[in-house]
């Protein structure tokens, strides 16, 4: 399989391989894509953000078709193999064919989302095809938390059909997806002088994984797993204090490991006698989803100051009792997480205690209500409380029209559509957020390694999937 470039999917995408796309520096393809516009003399609108949207008149008899709208994300992500030399800031992609896979030489392909770009540009390129108006989205930041989306406004659209091209597969399409909100937690820290033995508890072992695809094993959550430990020591042996408290490393991954530093004048072997018994508790609990988990007290130097000992009882116990983990399950699709929380990372930084958290959920009033509960929780223990960076989810709906002629399209090749859902952040939320009645199907071909220098598109399924986006631009009368 060849990667023809006479083919005008196959020649944007060469197009838009030249030009640097990483997250925050979109402005040059978003350039590119306002100077194609005015070229074929298209209305468009370019944002502060560098969002472009072109709008396409319909085509000869489709005059009064409902608008469709075309979207897919402009930037890309970064990523190269230590022994290749390459500047993501001003060289091109070095392309490559293999075995019908197109590659990019060490680096990202960037086919997550080049390939739904391509396919828009050769879209508005075809004079000859037979479509509905056209609004088409070129986003900008959605690999670093769908913000280009985020910025959009509904009225730069009005279709309520909307077909987002970022969703590779080929028969695939998704059915739902969720919203999502950073909760940032805080609370201003006392230190007083501290003449007490110091001690590091470790917790390690788990596997952790992504707070969307992994919520639902019921995987242990590093940093509550130290607190928990803490918590039930300081119940013990009373004078325990915090000194410092570190775990996690991104909000959307589920923590593996976790160190809380702590002083207690407590027997060295009681100490460890009752830490044994809470170790031993947790791994009896995670032994079928986290069999590797374990955790240490450690004696170290005797630390100058801890945090006072209420505010230091006020972690633990918060940290006890705040809610976490998946909370709902879809009644419509079997397996699927619908609401969960994920304490992803805590530290102590400047004299205050952070939790970052991240809330998902597919309809909005879960995502209201685990906010408030946060609200509600957080002054009880004289905690801060902060939401950032909201974006809402794509409720499973059982209608679809665009979603039938998917299915149409497919089964006169001889495929059957398969449906996927997902408790990931997508921007087919954010617009279902701007357009409530949005009516929404993914489409793409098969891609692999996303993300890694291994990205690879299947050209085959990179002509299918073209041909079948444009039967259901004609067939969406």
């Amino acid at each position: 399989m060849e990667f023809d470039l006479n083919k005008k999917y196959c020649y944007y995408f060469k197009q838009i391989s030249d030009i640097p796309r990483g997250s925050r520096n979109e402005k040059g393809i978003s350039d590119y894509v306002v100077e194609f516009a005015k070229k074929k003399g298209y209305r468009y609108i370019q944002d502060d953000v560098y969002n472009v949207i072109v709008y396409k008149p319909a085509s000869k008899g489709y005059e009064d078709s409902e608008p469709i709208i075309l979207q897919a994300h402009m930037d890309m992500v970064c990523e190269k193999n230590k022994d290749v030399e390459h500047d993501f800031e001003k060289d091109p992609l070095d392309l490559y064919v293999e075995d019908g896979w197109l590659k990019a030489r060490g680096t990202t392909l960037g086919a997550d989302d080049g390939q739904g770009v391509a396919y828009m540009l050769a879209v508005l390129d075809d004079d000859t095809l037979e479509h509905p108006p056209l609004e088409c989205a070129f986003t900008v930041m959605e690999e670093i938390g769908l913000f280009g989306a985020i910025a959009l406004k509904k009225e730069y659209f009005s279709a309520n059909r909307y077909i987002n091209l970022d969703s590779g597969g080929e028969v695939v399409t998704c059915v739902t997806s969720s919203g999502g909100a950073r909760a940032v937690i805080s609370k201003d820290l006392s230190f007083e002088e501290n003449d007490k033995n110091t001690y590091r508890l470790e917790i390690r072992g788990l596997k952790g994984g992504h707070s969307a695809g992994c919520i639902h094993l019921e995987l242990g959550n590093g940093i509550l797993l130290a607190a928990r430990v803490a918590e039930e020591l300081r119940t013990q042996f009373e004078d325990l204090r915090i000194v410092d408290f570190n775990g996690g490393m991104k909000f959307n991954a589920i923590p593996r490991e976790a160190d809380l530093t702590f002083v207690t004048d407590t027997d060295p072997d009681e100490l460890q006698k009752a830490a044994k018994l809470s170790f031993d508790s947790i791994a009896q609990e995670l032994q079928y989803s986290d069999e590797r988990f374990y955790g240490n007290i450690i004696p170290i130097n005797k630390a100058k100051k801890a945090i006072d000992k209420k505010q230091s009882d006020e972690i633990l116990s918060f940290m006890y009792v705040m809610p976490n983990g998946l909370q709902h399950k879809s009644m419509a699709i079997e397996g699927l997480t619908v609401a969960s929380l994920n304490a992803g990372v805590a530290y102590i930084k400047d004299g205050k205690f952070f939790i970052d958290d991240l809330i998902r959920s597919a309809a909005p009033s879960h995502g209201d209500i685990m906010i408030h509960q946060l609200e509600i929780l957080c002054p009880m223990f004289n905690f801060n409380f902060s939401v950032h960076d909201r974006y809402y989810g794509w409720n499973y709906s059982k209608d679809s029209e665009m979603r039938k002629i998917m299915k149409e399209v497919l089964e006169e090749r001889g495929v059957e559509l398969k449906e996927r859902a997902t408790h990931g952040g997508l921007e087919c939320g954010i617009f279902k957020g701007l357009i409530p009645e949005l009516d929404i199907i993914t489409l793409g071909p098969i891609a692999k390694g996303e993300h890694t220098p291994d990205e690879r598109l299947d050209l085959a399924s990179f002509d299918r999937a073209y041909g079948d986006l444009l039967e259901v631009l004609k067939r969406s009368k």
